[in-house]
Protein backbone atom coordinates (compact mmCIF):
# COMPACT_ATOMS: atom_id res chain seq x y z
CA UNK A 1 0.00 0.00 0.00
CA UNK A 2 1.56 3.66 -0.83
CA UNK A 3 1.97 6.02 1.49
CA UNK A 4 -1.45 8.15 0.42
CA UNK A 5 -3.64 5.13 0.37
CA UNK A 6 -2.16 4.28 3.77
CA UNK A 7 -2.76 7.87 5.27
CA UNK A 8 -6.37 7.60 4.13
CA UNK A 9 -7.04 4.54 5.25
CA UNK A 10 -5.70 5.54 8.92
CA UNK A 11 -7.50 8.78 8.57
CA UNK A 12 -10.78 7.37 7.24
CA UNK A 13 -10.71 9.70 4.36
CA UNK A 14 -10.33 9.45 0.50
CA UNK A 15 -7.11 9.01 -0.91
CA UNK A 16 -7.57 11.94 -3.40
CA UNK A 17 -8.04 14.70 -0.59
CA UNK A 18 -4.53 13.26 0.17
CA UNK A 19 -3.05 13.35 -3.14
CA UNK A 20 -4.03 16.93 -3.31
CA UNK A 21 -3.00 18.00 -0.19
CA UNK A 22 0.49 16.71 -0.82
CA UNK A 23 0.69 18.18 -4.32
CA UNK A 24 -0.26 21.61 -3.23
CA UNK A 25 1.69 21.39 -0.27
CA UNK A 26 4.80 20.31 -1.67
CA UNK A 27 4.63 23.18 -3.59
CA UNK A 28 3.96 25.75 -0.75
CA UNK A 29 6.11 23.84 1.54
CA UNK A 30 9.04 23.23 -1.16
CA UNK A 31 9.55 20.07 0.47
CA UNK A 32 9.14 16.42 -2.03
CA UNK A 33 8.33 12.69 -0.29
CA UNK A 34 6.90 14.09 2.92
CA UNK A 35 3.85 11.36 3.34
CA UNK A 36 6.29 8.77 2.03
CA UNK A 37 9.24 9.79 4.72
CA UNK A 38 6.25 10.00 7.10
CA UNK A 39 4.59 6.57 6.45
CA UNK A 40 8.14 4.89 6.87
CA UNK A 41 8.63 6.62 9.90
CA UNK A 42 5.07 5.53 11.44
CA UNK A 43 6.44 1.84 10.36
CA UNK A 44 9.32 1.90 11.98
CA UNK A 45 8.23 2.89 15.23
CA UNK A 46 5.23 0.13 14.63
CA UNK A 47 7.97 -2.49 14.41
CA UNK A 48 9.87 -1.32 17.05
CA UNK A 49 6.62 -1.22 19.33
CA UNK A 50 5.67 -4.62 18.70
CA UNK A 51 9.51 -6.10 19.07
CA UNK A 52 9.57 -4.02 22.41
CA UNK A 53 5.57 -6.10 23.21
CA UNK A 54 7.28 -9.17 22.70
CA UNK A 55 4.32 -10.05 19.75
CA UNK A 56 5.18 -12.84 17.12
CA UNK A 57 5.30 -12.01 13.44
CA UNK A 58 2.67 -11.32 12.03
CA UNK A 59 0.75 -9.75 14.71
CA UNK A 60 -2.84 -9.62 14.92
CA UNK A 61 -5.22 -6.42 16.04
CA UNK A 62 -6.36 -8.43 19.20
CA UNK A 63 -3.05 -9.56 20.30
CA UNK A 64 -1.48 -5.66 19.59
CA UNK A 65 -4.60 -4.35 21.50
CA UNK A 66 -3.59 -7.32 24.37
CA UNK A 67 -0.10 -6.01 24.65
CA UNK A 68 -1.12 -2.63 24.88
CA UNK A 69 -3.58 -2.80 27.47
CA UNK A 70 -1.05 -5.00 29.19
CA UNK A 71 1.81 -2.25 28.92
CA UNK A 72 -0.33 0.21 29.87
CA UNK A 73 -1.04 -1.79 33.24
CA UNK A 74 2.50 -2.09 33.92
CA UNK A 75 2.82 1.72 32.97
CA UNK A 76 0.52 2.54 35.29
CA UNK A 77 1.52 0.56 38.52
CA UNK A 78 4.79 2.69 38.07
CA UNK A 79 2.98 6.17 38.39
CA UNK A 80 0.49 5.16 41.14
CA UNK A 81 3.75 3.57 43.12
CA UNK A 82 5.78 7.11 42.54
CA UNK A 83 2.68 9.18 43.50
CA UNK A 84 2.75 7.05 47.37
CA UNK A 85 -0.26 5.09 45.87
CA UNK A 86 -2.87 7.70 46.05
CA UNK A 87 -6.64 6.98 47.18
CA UNK A 88 -7.82 9.55 45.35
CA UNK A 89 -10.67 10.44 47.64
CA UNK A 90 -8.30 13.02 49.50
CA UNK A 91 -6.34 16.04 48.99
CA UNK A 92 -3.96 14.40 51.12
CA UNK A 93 -3.17 12.16 48.51
CA UNK A 94 -3.84 13.51 45.33
CA UNK A 95 -1.34 16.76 46.37
CA UNK A 96 1.82 14.51 45.26
CA UNK A 97 -0.14 13.71 41.93
CA UNK A 98 -0.84 17.64 41.23
CA UNK A 99 2.93 18.70 42.38
CA UNK A 100 4.66 16.66 39.79
CA UNK A 101 2.62 17.02 36.82
CA UNK A 102 2.83 20.94 37.59
CA UNK A 103 6.50 20.88 38.21
CA UNK A 104 6.86 18.74 35.09
CA UNK A 105 4.66 21.02 32.65
CA UNK A 106 6.14 24.17 34.25
CA UNK A 107 2.92 26.30 32.95
CA UNK A 108 4.71 30.36 32.46
CA UNK A 109 2.61 32.95 34.13
CA UNK A 110 -1.26 33.33 31.91
CA UNK A 111 -3.64 35.93 31.21
CA UNK A 112 -6.44 35.67 33.59
CA UNK A 113 -9.53 36.53 34.73
CA UNK A 114 -9.10 38.48 38.01
CA UNK A 115 -10.46 37.65 41.22
CA UNK A 116 -12.88 40.79 41.89
CA UNK A 117 -14.49 40.12 38.53
CA UNK A 118 -14.92 36.77 39.36
CA UNK A 119 -16.74 37.68 42.54
CA UNK A 120 -19.01 40.62 40.59
CA UNK A 121 -20.09 37.65 38.29
CA UNK A 122 -20.71 35.02 40.98
CA UNK A 123 -22.81 38.15 42.92
CA UNK A 124 -24.60 39.20 39.29
CA UNK A 125 -25.16 35.18 38.69
CA UNK A 126 -26.69 34.35 42.00
CA UNK A 127 -25.81 30.35 41.61
CA UNK A 128 -29.22 28.82 43.25
CA UNK A 129 -28.34 25.17 43.02
CA UNK A 130 -24.88 25.60 44.47
CA UNK A 131 -26.12 28.04 47.27
CA UNK A 132 -28.68 25.81 47.91
CA UNK A 133 -26.59 22.72 48.21
CA UNK A 134 -24.11 25.03 50.65
CA UNK A 135 -26.85 26.56 52.98
CA UNK A 136 -26.31 30.11 51.85
CA UNK A 137 -28.45 32.83 51.29
CA UNK A 138 -26.40 35.46 49.50
CA UNK A 139 -22.99 35.19 47.58
CA UNK A 140 -21.38 37.40 50.20
CA UNK A 141 -22.08 35.15 53.26
CA UNK A 142 -20.68 32.08 50.83
CA UNK A 143 -17.28 33.56 49.64
CA UNK A 144 -16.85 34.66 53.27
CA UNK A 145 -16.59 30.63 54.20
CA UNK A 146 -15.91 28.93 51.29
CA UNK A 147 -12.96 29.02 48.40
CA UNK A 148 -13.92 31.24 45.24
CA UNK A 149 -12.18 28.84 42.69
CA UNK A 150 -14.34 25.73 44.20
CA UNK A 151 -17.52 28.02 43.65
CA UNK A 152 -16.45 28.65 40.37
CA UNK A 153 -15.36 25.13 39.26
CA UNK A 154 -18.28 23.66 40.98
CA UNK A 155 -20.76 25.96 38.64
CA UNK A 156 -20.22 23.40 35.64
CA UNK A 157 -21.38 20.26 37.53
CA UNK A 158 -23.92 21.58 39.87
CA UNK A 159 -25.88 24.15 37.17
CA UNK A 160 -27.49 23.24 34.75
CA UNK A 161 -26.22 24.03 31.10
CA UNK A 162 -29.12 26.06 30.30
CA UNK A 163 -28.22 28.24 33.12
CA UNK A 164 -24.58 28.47 32.35
CA UNK A 165 -25.64 29.12 28.14
CA UNK A 166 -27.66 32.03 30.14
CA UNK A 167 -23.84 32.99 32.17
CA UNK A 168 -22.43 33.24 28.71
CA UNK A 169 -25.19 34.82 27.02
CA UNK A 170 -25.74 38.25 29.64
CA UNK A 171 -23.02 38.36 32.12
CA UNK A 172 -19.74 37.37 30.26
CA UNK A 173 -20.39 39.80 27.49
CA UNK A 174 -19.56 42.73 30.16
CA UNK A 175 -16.12 41.41 30.35
CA UNK A 176 -13.37 43.37 29.06
CA UNK A 177 -9.62 42.84 28.60
CA UNK A 178 -9.23 44.92 31.72
CA UNK A 179 -10.84 42.74 33.53
CA UNK A 180 -7.55 40.31 32.77
CA UNK A 181 -4.39 40.17 35.09
CA UNK A 182 -1.16 37.95 34.99
CA UNK A 183 -0.94 35.64 37.44
CA UNK A 184 0.19 31.86 37.91
CA UNK A 185 -2.19 28.92 36.99
CA UNK A 186 -3.66 27.01 39.65
CA UNK A 187 -4.04 23.65 40.06
CA UNK A 188 -6.48 22.61 42.91
CA UNK A 189 -8.38 19.38 44.79
CA UNK A 190 -11.65 20.37 45.60
CA UNK A 191 -12.92 19.89 49.15
CA UNK A 192 -13.87 16.40 50.00
CA UNK A 193 -17.45 17.49 50.47
CA UNK A 194 -18.21 17.87 46.70
CA UNK A 195 -17.34 14.11 45.69
CA UNK A 196 -21.33 13.49 46.36
CA UNK A 197 -22.34 16.28 45.08
CA UNK A 198 -20.44 15.80 42.35
CA UNK A 199 -21.26 12.45 41.33
CA UNK A 200 -23.55 13.35 38.42
CA UNK A 201 -21.02 15.43 36.57
CA UNK A 202 -18.55 12.67 36.85
CA UNK A 203 -20.61 10.12 35.51
CA UNK A 204 -21.54 12.55 32.33
CA UNK A 205 -18.06 13.66 31.71
CA UNK A 206 -16.27 10.04 32.43
CA UNK A 207 -13.79 11.78 34.42
CA UNK A 208 -13.26 14.01 37.89
CA UNK A 209 -10.89 16.56 36.05
CA UNK A 210 -11.72 19.69 34.40
CA UNK A 211 -10.94 23.37 34.18
CA UNK A 212 -11.80 27.19 34.00
CA UNK A 213 -9.89 28.34 31.14
CA UNK A 214 -10.94 32.08 31.47
CA UNK A 215 -9.99 31.84 35.13
CA UNK A 216 -7.35 29.59 35.19
CA UNK A 217 -7.86 27.18 36.84
CA UNK A 218 -7.40 23.17 37.09
CA UNK A 219 -9.33 21.48 39.69
CA UNK A 220 -9.54 18.17 40.77
CA UNK A 221 -12.27 16.43 42.40
CA UNK A 222 -11.73 13.62 44.55
CA UNK A 223 -12.67 10.09 43.49
CA UNK A 224 -11.65 7.03 44.37
CA UNK A 225 -9.01 5.46 42.16
CA UNK A 226 -10.06 1.66 42.36
CA UNK A 227 -9.57 0.53 38.06
CA UNK A 228 -6.11 0.14 36.49
CA UNK A 229 -5.64 2.64 34.22
CA UNK A 230 -7.06 5.27 36.61
CA UNK A 231 -3.56 6.64 37.82
CA UNK A 232 -2.57 7.29 34.36
CA UNK A 233 -5.74 8.77 33.28
CA UNK A 234 -5.37 11.56 35.91
CA UNK A 235 -2.06 12.01 35.77
CA UNK A 236 -2.19 12.30 32.02
CA UNK A 237 -5.33 14.80 32.30
CA UNK A 238 -3.75 16.76 34.88
CA UNK A 239 -0.81 17.66 32.37
CA UNK A 240 -3.37 18.12 29.43
CA UNK A 241 -5.14 20.51 30.99
CA UNK A 242 -1.58 22.70 32.31
CA UNK A 243 -0.96 23.15 28.48
CA UNK A 244 -4.67 23.94 27.44
CA UNK A 245 -5.06 26.56 29.93
CA UNK A 246 -1.54 27.95 28.97
CA UNK A 247 -2.73 28.02 25.55
CA UNK A 248 -6.02 29.99 25.87
CA UNK A 249 -4.33 32.50 27.81
CA UNK A 250 -2.17 33.28 24.67
CA UNK A 251 -5.79 33.42 22.80
CA UNK A 252 -7.17 35.74 25.42
CA UNK A 253 -4.02 37.99 25.43
CA UNK A 254 -4.02 38.09 21.54
CA UNK A 255 -7.97 39.19 21.17
CA UNK A 256 -6.96 42.30 23.80
CA UNK A 257 -7.45 44.79 21.66
CA UNK A 258 -10.23 43.48 19.51
CA UNK A 259 -13.20 45.09 19.41
CA UNK A 260 -15.31 42.05 20.02
CA UNK A 261 -13.25 40.39 22.64
CA UNK A 262 -16.29 39.72 24.94
CA UNK A 263 -17.58 37.75 21.41
CA UNK A 264 -14.28 35.70 20.80
CA UNK A 265 -13.83 34.90 24.86
CA UNK A 266 -17.80 33.45 24.62
CA UNK A 267 -16.75 31.97 21.29
CA UNK A 268 -13.14 30.35 23.11
CA UNK A 269 -15.21 29.17 26.12
CA UNK A 270 -17.89 27.10 24.08
CA UNK A 271 -15.47 25.36 21.81
CA UNK A 272 -16.80 27.02 18.47
CA UNK A 273 -15.67 24.96 15.33
CA UNK A 274 -16.25 26.73 12.39
CA UNK A 275 -16.72 25.81 8.37
CA UNK A 276 -13.81 26.28 6.21
CA UNK A 277 -14.24 27.62 2.40
CA UNK A 278 -14.21 24.49 -0.56
CA UNK A 279 -10.58 23.80 -1.41
CA UNK A 280 -9.78 25.45 -5.21
CA UNK A 281 -7.48 24.76 -7.60
CA UNK A 282 -4.86 27.23 -6.47
CA UNK A 283 -5.69 27.78 -3.13
CA UNK A 284 -5.12 25.12 0.19
CA UNK A 285 -7.43 25.47 3.02
CA UNK A 286 -6.13 23.85 6.46
CA UNK A 287 -9.21 24.18 9.34
CA UNK A 288 -8.54 24.47 13.00
CA UNK A 289 -10.64 21.61 14.67
CA UNK A 290 -10.96 23.17 18.50
CA UNK A 291 -12.52 20.38 19.99
CA UNK A 292 -12.40 16.57 19.57
CA UNK A 293 -15.45 16.70 17.06
CA UNK A 294 -15.44 12.45 16.88
CA UNK A 295 -16.44 11.99 20.06
CA UNK A 296 -19.45 13.53 19.47
CA UNK A 297 -19.82 12.54 16.07
CA UNK A 298 -17.02 10.19 14.13
CA UNK A 299 -18.58 11.14 10.76
CA UNK A 300 -18.07 14.70 10.73
CA UNK A 301 -17.43 15.82 7.47
CA UNK A 302 -14.76 18.38 9.13
CA UNK A 303 -12.73 15.37 10.03
CA UNK A 304 -11.86 13.87 6.74
CA UNK A 305 -10.40 17.51 5.50
CA UNK A 306 -6.80 18.60 5.84
CA UNK A 307 -7.13 20.24 9.71
CA UNK A 308 -4.78 21.06 12.73
CA UNK A 309 -6.19 20.51 16.66
CA UNK A 310 -5.02 22.18 19.25
CA UNK A 311 -5.77 19.34 21.43
CA UNK A 312 -3.18 16.90 20.11
CA UNK A 313 -0.75 19.12 20.59
CA UNK A 314 -1.59 19.51 24.16
CA UNK A 315 -1.87 16.00 24.45
CA UNK A 316 1.64 15.51 22.80
CA UNK A 317 3.47 18.00 25.59
CA UNK A 318 1.83 15.97 28.10
CA UNK A 319 3.12 13.00 26.80
CA UNK A 320 6.36 14.92 26.67
CA UNK A 321 6.26 15.57 29.97
CA UNK A 322 5.49 12.01 31.35
CA UNK A 323 8.25 10.83 28.68
CA UNK A 324 10.48 13.18 31.06
CA UNK A 325 9.37 11.50 34.52
CA UNK A 326 10.58 7.92 32.51
CA UNK A 327 13.73 9.20 32.01
CA UNK A 328 14.13 10.74 35.19
CA UNK A 329 12.98 7.58 37.19
CA UNK A 330 14.47 5.08 34.17
CA UNK A 331 11.45 3.71 33.48
CA UNK A 332 11.03 1.78 30.31
CA UNK A 333 7.41 0.97 31.22
CA UNK A 334 6.88 4.54 30.68
CA UNK A 335 9.44 5.41 28.41
CA UNK A 336 7.53 2.99 25.88
CA UNK A 337 4.98 5.43 24.84
CA UNK A 338 7.12 8.02 24.02
CA UNK A 339 6.81 9.92 20.21
CA UNK A 340 3.74 7.27 19.99
CA UNK A 341 0.90 9.81 19.78
CA UNK A 342 0.43 9.78 15.90
CA UNK A 343 1.70 6.24 15.11
CA UNK A 344 -0.91 3.27 14.04
CA UNK A 345 -1.23 0.57 11.47
CA UNK A 346 -3.83 -1.60 9.94
CA UNK A 347 -3.26 -5.13 11.62
CA UNK A 348 -5.40 -8.59 10.42
CA UNK A 349 -8.59 -9.16 12.66
CA UNK A 350 -10.40 -12.43 13.67
CA UNK A 351 -13.17 -10.34 13.79
CA UNK A 352 -13.33 -7.51 11.44
CA UNK A 353 -11.04 -8.38 8.60
CA UNK A 354 -8.48 -5.92 8.96
CA UNK A 355 -8.62 -3.26 12.06
CA UNK A 356 -6.69 -0.04 13.25
CA UNK A 357 -4.51 -0.18 16.31
CA UNK A 358 -3.71 3.03 17.75
CA UNK A 359 -0.65 3.15 19.77
CA UNK A 360 -1.11 6.48 21.11
CA UNK A 361 -1.02 6.65 25.00
CA UNK A 362 -4.44 8.42 25.62
CA UNK A 363 -6.60 6.32 23.52
CA UNK A 364 -4.84 3.39 25.19
CA UNK A 365 -5.27 4.84 28.43
CA UNK A 366 -9.21 5.53 27.84
CA UNK A 367 -9.35 1.97 26.80
CA UNK A 368 -8.27 0.08 29.69
CA UNK A 369 -10.45 2.67 31.76
CA UNK A 370 -13.11 0.78 29.61
CA UNK A 371 -11.82 -2.40 29.10
CA UNK A 372 -15.23 -4.21 30.56
CA UNK A 373 -17.08 -2.74 27.78
CA UNK A 374 -14.14 -3.75 25.19
CA UNK A 375 -14.74 -0.06 23.68
CA UNK A 376 -11.64 1.02 21.36
CA UNK A 377 -10.54 4.93 20.96
CA UNK A 378 -8.89 6.03 18.03
CA UNK A 379 -9.56 9.44 17.61
CA UNK A 380 -6.41 10.97 19.77
CA UNK A 381 -3.98 9.25 17.29
CA UNK A 382 -5.95 10.14 14.07
CA UNK A 383 -5.97 13.86 15.35
CA UNK A 384 -2.30 13.69 16.45
CA UNK A 385 -1.44 12.37 12.85
CA UNK A 386 -2.86 15.12 11.19
CA UNK A 387 -1.04 17.33 13.29
CA UNK A 388 2.05 15.54 12.08
CA UNK A 389 1.31 15.77 8.35
CA UNK A 390 1.23 19.66 8.78
CA UNK A 391 4.63 19.58 10.88
CA UNK A 392 6.07 17.55 8.56
CA UNK A 393 5.87 20.33 5.64
CA UNK A 394 7.02 23.14 8.05
CA UNK A 395 7.48 22.43 11.84
CA UNK A 396 5.77 22.89 15.22
CA UNK A 397 6.51 26.43 15.56
CA UNK A 398 4.42 27.20 12.43
CA UNK A 399 1.95 25.20 13.80
CA UNK A 400 1.78 26.73 17.21
CA UNK A 401 1.89 30.48 15.40
CA UNK A 402 -1.18 29.53 13.10
CA UNK A 403 -3.39 27.69 15.95
CA UNK A 404 -3.41 31.22 17.92
CA UNK A 405 -3.42 33.56 14.89
CA UNK A 406 -6.28 32.24 12.83
CA UNK A 407 -7.92 30.05 15.53
CA UNK A 408 -10.81 32.71 15.83
CA UNK A 409 -11.64 32.62 11.76
CA UNK A 410 -11.56 28.62 11.89
CA UNK A 411 -9.21 28.29 9.04
CA UNK A 412 -6.00 29.41 7.02
CA UNK A 413 -4.90 29.48 3.12
CA UNK A 414 -2.25 29.21 1.21
CA UNK A 415 -1.90 30.78 -2.45
CA UNK A 416 -0.61 27.26 -4.09
CA UNK A 417 0.61 29.54 -6.94
CA UNK A 418 3.06 31.48 -4.84
CA UNK A 419 3.97 29.78 -2.34
CA UNK A 420 3.26 31.90 0.19
CA UNK A 421 0.23 32.50 3.14
CA UNK A 422 -2.43 34.89 2.00
CA UNK A 423 -1.54 37.58 4.84
CA UNK A 424 -4.19 39.82 2.70
CA UNK A 425 -6.62 37.66 4.34
CA UNK A 426 -8.40 39.64 7.27
CA UNK A 427 -9.99 38.38 10.27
Amino acid sequence: MDAIHKLASMLRTTPDIIAQMDEKMSVISHKKNVLSDLVAMNDKFVDDAIWALELKHPPTAESVNEALIKKLKASDAVVFNLFKQPTGTSREGLNTVCNIAYELANPPEGWFLKRAKAVQILEAAQPPNIMKALGYTTVKEMLEKEDLFEIFAALRFVESNEWMHSIFDTIYRTITPIDFEQRKIELQVLNEKWLTIAEKFVKKKYHNISHLKELGVIFVIPLKIDTPGETMRLFSLILHYLHEVSFYSKLFEFYADRNDFSERLISLLRGDVLEAPMMGATKMHWLIIQRYLAKDNEKDHRLFVPHINPEAVHWRRAEEDINRLSKRFGSTELGFWASLDWVGDHFTSRQDGQALVSLDLVDNVMALIKEKEMIKYLYHQQEALWNKIFTSYFDEETLDKYLIQYFDRGYFTFEVARGSHLEQLTK
